[in-house]
Order: structure tokens, then sequence, then C-alpha cells
């Protein structure tokens, strides 16, 4: 099939107001494998748009010359009601406006949802399995009747991603070198896609407590092969959110690079019948999530940092000086923030002004830490 662009109106809740939705598909119809991929789901972090810009192209190129073995469902930009959140010339596009809920939490629970029902229809047929369970859940999303416009975007993007083997999130951070979030079983079938990403950790959760776009789909598969352990269930979604650097890091040069490594990762796949360029240096093993720290101050301030993205820095370190701006000593005392683990700086922030609880760095540890159980994520 050629690219094909699909676009369709998402009703706002306001009256007289509504959001276009893109995504487009290309590759066979009938190939086996189905790889869904979307950018901007927090719609204030762009790389992702960038770098699809810079595949689609390579992608459509590749089906006109009959090379890709795989069917590609992508939105470039795949909410448009983020990207409307805009308040005096600050973008807003982490939550929903109306309920405040981040647009990244609280995604529909599959396994809760078909879990029970699909125990009675599972065979000793693995492949006849995965249908089943995909069609159980392709019948519960028919079955729904989303209200608010946020429910009516997550439900379009769950009928196209339902029934994808693989399922790449799009992401970035505020300041931040190249990393990725996985469950550990889409980690043994994405070591590929870390060496091409020159992801500089991988940070691995069964659950991070927080429903994210990409535990959803694994998630379902994991528990259900838990749940029938008598029955062949093959690990059917694979899905991980790629973290691209920070949010002011939207370059030409970057997407180009992001692309291509995206590209050939395909290639390395099978995806894509084409010439395998040079691999890349293999990525570091992954860690569990709960070994990294998300570094917090307790007071405000003015951080300044005394550690570099890259950095690898020991317990009890300081990773930067929060000077005071009010009391006794405002503007004179600088007070040390120490590091809680032994590890690698992947992210800082890039707003220096600072209120209590604000997250100021992730650092990437090895040994999993007391304090960091149930929600795992950042906000």
């Amino acid at each position: 099939m050629t690219l094909e662009r699909i676009t369709s109106r998402v009703e706002a809740d306001a009256p007289g107001s509504s959001a276009e939705l893109t995504h487009f598909r290309v590759g066979p119809t009938d190939a086996s494998i189905k790889i869904y991929m979307q950018a901007a789901l927090h719609a204030d972090e762009q790389p992702g748009i960038m770098a699809i810009h810079h595949l689609l192209p390579l992608l459509e190129k590749a089906d006109k010359d009959g090379k890709l073995h795989a069917r590609f469902s992508i939105f470039p930009m795949v909410n448009p009601l983020g990207m409307s959140r805009i308040e005096s010339e600050t973008h807003l596009g982490r939550y929903d406006a109306r309920s405040g809920t981040n647009f990244n939490r609280r995604w529909p629970d599959l396994f809760a949802a078909v879990g029970g029902g699909v125990g009675p229809q599972l065979t000793d047929d693995p492949s006849a399995n995965v249908r089943t369970i995909r069609k159980a859940v392709k019948n519960w999303l028919d079955a729904q009747t989303p209200q608010t416009a946020m429910q009516k975007l997550r439900h379009r993007v769950m009928c196209e991603a339902y029934d994808a083997d693989y399922v790449l999130d799009l992401h970035c951070d505020d300041e931040a070198l190249p990393h990725l979030f996985v469950t550990p079983d889409s980690m043994k079938e994405l070591a590929e896609l870390a060496d091409w990403m020159g992801s500089v950790a991988q940070l691995t959760a069964e659950d991070s407590g927080g429903g994210s776009f990409d535990e959803v789909w694994p998630s379902l598969w994991t528990r259900l092969r838990a749940a029938y352990p008598g029955k062949p269930i093959p690990f059917s979604a694979r899905a991980a959110t790629l973290e691209y650097r920070g949010q002011h890091d939207v370059f030409d040069m970057l997407g180009k690079r992001d692309a291509e490594n995206l590209f050939a990762f395909f290639i390395a796949k099978g995806f894509i019948d084409l010439p395998l360029p040079p691999r890349p240096e293999p990525a570091p093993a992954p860690l569990p999530l709960s070994a990294t720290q998300m570094l917090r101050v307790s007071k405000p301030g003015l951080l300044a940092y005394r550690v570099e993205l890259g950095d690898w820095i020991e317990k009890g370190q300081p990773v930067a000086d929060l000077i005071a701006l009010d009391g006794p000593q405002a503007f004179i005392g600088r007070t040390p923030i120490l590091a809680g683990t032994s590890g690698r700086v992947i992210s800082r922030c890039t707003k220096k002004y600072v209120l209590p609880g604000t997250s100021i760095a992730k650092i990437v540890g090895t040994e999993p830490l007391p304090e960091r159980q149930g929600y795992l994520l950042e906000d």
C-alpha cells in the first residue's frame, strides 16, 4: 500500500470546538507484524514529531520499492488536545485542561477489562490464543462510550494500537540524554532498539504505578501468561517509551539521525528488506527503575548544578547547590543537594527556580532503593 493519511475530528468538551487527529498507515496490509508509533502524547515534548517527520519518507520509499515486511501505523502528533494548551505563551501540554490528568497516566487496565472473560476461550493453539485475546480487547473497545474529549482521543488511539506487535511511544525529558522506559518482558526483544537509539539507560518496571501508555499493552500479555500458565500465550506486545533527550532538542539534524536509527532498527528486526548499516555500540544493560533516584528539593531556591549530564556520581556527593531566596541567608546561603545513590546523571531541570518537591535530576543507580516503591514515575 502507499502511504495513507487518515484524519479525523475529536470533538472537544466546549460547544463548537474540535481537534484534528492525523495518523499514517504504510506497508503491506497482509503483513503479519504491525508496528504502532506515536509522538507528543505529552504535547510539550516534540523531538518525536521531528523524528517521525524524517521517518515517514523513508518508510514511504521502502514501501514503494516493495521492501516493507511489516505494516506501520503512526501518529506523528497524537495529542492535539494538549497542543492547544498554551497560556501566557507557556505550553502546558502535559496535563488535560479539564481533569488535570497527566496525558500519559491512568490509561485503562486491559487485564482487568478482559482477563477474566478470555480465560475459558483459550486453547492449546498459540496463534489462536493471540487472535482470541486481541478480539476480546477489540470487543471491549467497541463497547465503550467515551464521554470527554480526552476519553474520545484515548479511545481512537487504543482502537488503532490494540493489535500491534510493537508499540513505540516517543517522548523526551526536560534536559536529558536518550534513554528508555520498558517492561522486563519487552526488554528481551528491544535490546537492539536501545543500541540503535544510543540509549544510555534502559529503566525497567513491570508496573511503574501510573498506568502509562507503554505499559498498557505488554502488561496485558504478561499478566495473562501468569494467570493461565497451562495455556500457550505468546508475548505479543513489545512496548517502550523512547525518551529523546530534552524538550529543547527539536532540530533537523537530531530528528534525521533518530529517524535513520529507527529505520535501521526495523531493518535489523527483518521488517524492512534493506542492507543493515554498521551496527552501533551496545547500549548498557537494563536496570530496574526502582534503582533510579528522582532527586528532589525540599525547599524553594535557585539551582546551581555541580554536575553535567552523563557524570557518574557517588552517594552523598553534591549534585547541585540551592541558593536561598528568602530568610536570614537569602541570596548568600547555599545548601548542597546530595545524591541518595551512586549512579549516572541522565537528566536535569532546565528551570533553575525550583519549588519544594521539584525533581532536579535522575540518577541511574544499580541497586533498588528502599523508598522507591509503588509509584515510580516523576509526576
